[in-house]
This record gives C-alpha cells, structure tokens and sequence, in this order.
C-alpha cells in the first residue's frame, strides 16, 4: 500500500511540477514581497512559516525513525542534513525575520501539504528501500558524496547570508526598499533561492535518491518563476542600470 503510493507520488510529482513551473509565470504567489489581500485570510509571517515549514522536519523524524535502514551511517548523515536544513527553516528563520507582513492561509497549507509528501518520498526512499549495499559505509567516502556535501553546505552558506544580506538592508523603523548588493547577490536578484536550490541539488548528489532528484524539480519550478518575477520588480523600481546584468537566480545563466 505505501509502496504504491510512494510509486505514484514519484509520477505525479514531476508533471505537477512543470503545471506549477508554468502557472506561477501568470500567478504570483501572494507572500513576501508579491504580499497581497487577493489571497484571502492571512496570519502573521512568523506563524505561518513555522507551521508551513516544520511539517517537513516532523515527518522526516518520523519516517527515521520507524524505518529498516535508519541506523546505517550513510542514511543517519543524510536524515541529519535534512534536519539541520529544516530545523533552521521551521525554528530559527522565522524569527530572524522583521517587520509585519503576512502570509495567506492558503500558500501556508500548500507549503504544509508540499512539505509532508516531500519528506515522505525521500524518507521512504532512504529508509525503507532496501538500500543496505548501495549505503554501505564506503558510500560516505565515494565521489558522489564528497561532491554533494560540498555543494550542500556551499548552498547553505549562501542561504544564510543571502536571508541575513536581506534582513539588514534597512535601519529599524525605515520603510523604504533598498536593493541587495553584498555577497552573491552581485551575480543574481534572488541570492537566497539560489542557496537553497544548490543545497537540495547537492543533496540529490549525495544521496543519488530519486526522489531528491524530483525535490530539486520541484524546488526549481516553484523558485524559478518567482526569481524572474522578483528580477523584473527589482528593474522597474530601480532601473536597469542598477540591477544590471545579474540573472535572477543562476549566475551567468538564467
């Protein structure tokens, strides 16, 4: 029964992804800087990220610790990767942020919904599926795993200080908007998507898990659209010649 819905979820996944990847070209999802009362009810920012966001770290532990292979070295790496990224996330981010913006109910439980079939997939997939000779402790020295660590905490540097970069943009009190400049937002608009998309690319790397691999699909076709989206509002508000030639989220590329 799980294993037939695990099997499904891996088709569906990606075809919803591209649906997704093309409607938020149209539709800005109505949170952050796109904040908007056409979403309907709201709740404070902070509120809603924790709920949205801690979904993911509470089934992953979960999923771990009920599963076949959760005590073999390689999968108790992984499974403390994917925590640490979701523990900040869920329990530390939202209450770095500042000000008083909103975030409609409905974005909120997509995210949760978005949240807990993504951590099932990829807990089912490292704990479940008999994995025992392809993680074999020789797995944290291969090529794959040195390669997608580094790309994993090289994106969770980049997230860090990108979210810090926008926290400080302004003084307490000042309402207006600035443009970030410092760290990797000299090459692309949205730094911080860019963190995040190169920590879950370089967890797929380490992992070699299918479902990681439709995670980065995924985290590209919801990232993307709204990247493009904040590029183009950075331009009308500060001209071109301030944003000049930096992409909006993969430097030199798009």
């Amino acid at each position: 029964m799980i294993n037939t819905l695990y099997n499904t979820l891996m088709y569906i996944m990606p075809v919803l992804a591209v649906i997704v990847f093309i409607a938020l070209y149209f539709v800005k999802a109505g949170y952050g800087i796109f904040q908007t009362r056409n979403w309907g009810i709201s709740l404070p920012n902070k509120a809603g990220w924790v709920i949205m966001e801690c979904p993911a770290f509470i089934t992953m532990f979960v999923m771990w610790i009920a599963g076949k292979y959760s005590f073999v070295p390689a999968t108790l790496v992984f499974f403390i990767l994917f925590e640490i990224h979701y523990f900040q996330r869920s329990f530390v981010f939202p209450f770095l942020m500042r000000g008083n913006s909103k975030m409609p109910v409905c974005i909120m439980l997509m995210g949760v919904v978005f949240n807990l079939i993504n951590a099932f997939l990829i807990g089912y997939s490292l704990f479940y599926i008999d994995n025992a000779d392809k993680y074999d402790t020789e797995w944290l020295c291969s090529p794959y795993f040195i390669a997608g660590l580094l790309l994993f905490v090289s994106g969770m540097a980049i997230n860090l200080h990108s979210d810090h970069v926008i926290r400080n943009l302004r003084p307490k009190g000042d309402t207006r908007h600035y443009f970030p400049q410092k760290g990797m937002y000299r090459y692309v608009t949205s730094a911080n998507y860019f963190g995040e998309l190169l920590e879950w690319v370089g967890f797929a790397v380490l992992t070699q898990s299918p479902a990681a691999w439709v995670f980065v699909v995924w985290t590209f076709a919801n990232l993307a659209p709204r990247a493009y989206a904040i590029r183009k509002r950075y331009v009308d508000e500060f001209g071109t010649e301030v944003v000049g030639k930096r992409k909006c989220l993969i430097p030199f590329i798009y």
